[in-house]
């Protein structure tokens, strides 16, 4: 990724442990055999979530050690998979939706990545449509406020931590990685 290598590094150590939080719920989720719907959903939500948080982190750390256009098929191949499944599924849509805007936007900036000419050693400014960038900036930095609202409810006026907080975290966490990373773009 293009951008200070502080900011790169944070937003690999939040990601990954987004990534691996992530991956710990699926690890830990029992079958989703029966009525358990719900299980199933979030089952796949942890997977994805992880996919994303391992990927985002790999791609801040690797630099140009990994072509940009393999990074636009590990991210391009899941986003599919998610458009088609909002397409076709009548439950989970909108997350789905999100999910693949989520691989779409990576596949973007991977791509703009590899548009991107470098000087010398340092990186120049990725590449990139202004339009599509601000409207991925717009769509992140609006999830992000959205999830931050979620994780605190409200209780007689009070702020408390939501029952689901940590998933909730991970998934403003996320937003935030990925708004992040348009930045630098």
């Amino acid at each position: 990724m293009h951008g200070p290598v502080l900011v790169n590094s944070l937003l690999a150590v939040l990601t990954a442990a987004a990534g691996g939080y992530c991956l710990s719920r699926l690890r830990r989720a029992p079958g989703t055999a029966g009525p358990g719907t719900h299980r199933r959903h979030s089952h796949e939500s942890d997977a994805a979530e992880a996919l994303m948080g391992f990927g985002m982190a790999a791609m801040a750390v690797s630099g140009d050690a990994v072509p940009a256009v393999v990074w636009a098929w590990v991210f391009g191949v899941p986003a599919a998979a998610f458009l088609l499944a909002a397409a076709l599924a009548p439950d989970r849509r909108a997350h789905r939706l999100h999910h693949a805007i989520g691989g779409l936007a990576m596949t973007y900036a991977a791509l703009a990545m590899a548009a991107a000419p470098a000087h010398g050693h340092h990186h120049a400014a990725a590449g990139g449509t202004p339009l599509l960038t601000g409207a991925l900036l717009l769509y992140f930095g609006g999830y992000s406020l959205w999830a931050g609202t979620r994780l605190l409810g409200t209780t007689a006026g009070r702020l408390t931590a939501a029952t689901a907080g940590l998933p909730r975290a991970c998934r403003l966490s996320m937003g935030i990685g990925m708004f992040a990373m348009l930045l630098t773009m």
